[in-house]
């Protein structure tokens, strides 16, 4: 009775606020329509490039010098982006994720390498990502992005979002955006501002695929909206998802100069180390 009630008050509050810049319809309540079962563990298909169609070149891996998307970039943020692809042709651009010791944002925690599990339920979905501290809570309660003057820009943001019919749609802003310090989307130096607002629509294809469509906009960064789709697949049934640490094995240390070095097995440093 006491989970029915506050099923009931969600609606009503749904009949209060109206929708949030996310909601092309009213949330439904759990006894209107059956929840999807994303149940399981689920890993993204293809490399961690955000943008496979546009990257060159079109075999290349984030992370390796010289690789690069083609975003609609402002002036500003194509000599942002170059720049970063400077520093990794010389092994100095910093990813902050490197020691797991800050989450992913927003959409990078839909671009890792590792496993996902999701949490569905009628008032939140949450997204677990085992890379890293990454958790994406999105609000499916009815409830509105917290008014401007009580925002401020967080890592993964803030999400709401709305059922429409098997298609988790939800709606993200307030996210860092790049500092020099704070996040990107992937390893070849792909950045966004503090002001991207993300929509993602996310459902299930078939019983063993994932898809998300996301769209970013960015008054700061972009000229117009640019829309990427990535895929997860179903892994085996009984898989098990662990955290992890890279404190306890970290083979990606950062030097004073900035450059993130790998180690071999013995502990010693395979790259070539500058000053």
């Amino acid at each position: 009775m006491r989970f029915a009630s506050l099923l009931a008050a969600s609606a009503v509050a749904c009949s209060v606020l109206g929708p949030s810049t996310a909601h092309a319809q009213q949330p439904r309540s759990a006894e209107a329509f059956a929840l999807p079962d994303w149940s399981g563990a689920w890993q993204m298909i293809g490399p961690t490039v955000f943008d496979t169609a546009t990257v060159e070149p079109k075999n290349g891996r984030a992370g390796d010098a010289g690789v690069r998307e083609r975003p609609p970039y402002t002036p500003e943020y194509e000599a942002i982006y170059l720049k970063n692809i400077e520093a990794i042709r010389k092994g100095l651009f910093p990813d902050p994720i490197t020691n797991c010791g800050v989450p992913h944002g927003m959409p990078r925690i839909l671009n890792v390498p590792d496993a996902y599990e999701f949490a569905v339920t009628p008032q939140q979905v949450w997204i677990l990502a085992e890379n890293g501290p990454g958790i994406a809570r999105i609000y499916t309660d009815g409830r509105q992005h917290p008014k401007p003057e009580d925002r401020w820009p967080t890592y993964t943001g803030d999400s709401v979002g709305h059922w429409e019919g098997d298609t988790l749609v939800f709606d993200t802003i307030s996210t860092k955006g790049w500092t020099e310090k704070d996040e990107i989307v992937d390893r070849t130096g792909l950045v966004l501002s503090d002001q991207a607002h993300v929509v993602t629509r996310m459902r299930k294809v078939d019983a063993g695929t994932l898809e998300a469509q996301i769209t970013v906009e960015d008054s700061k960064a972009l000229t117009k909206p640019w829309t990427v789709t990535k895929r997860y697949r179903k892994l085996a049934a009984g898989t098990r998802v662990y955290d992890y640490a890279c404190g306890e094995n970290n083979r990606n240390p950062v030097t004073q100069s900035g450059q993130t070095l790998t180690l071999g097995t013995d502990g010693k440093p395979i790259d070539k180390v500058t000053k």
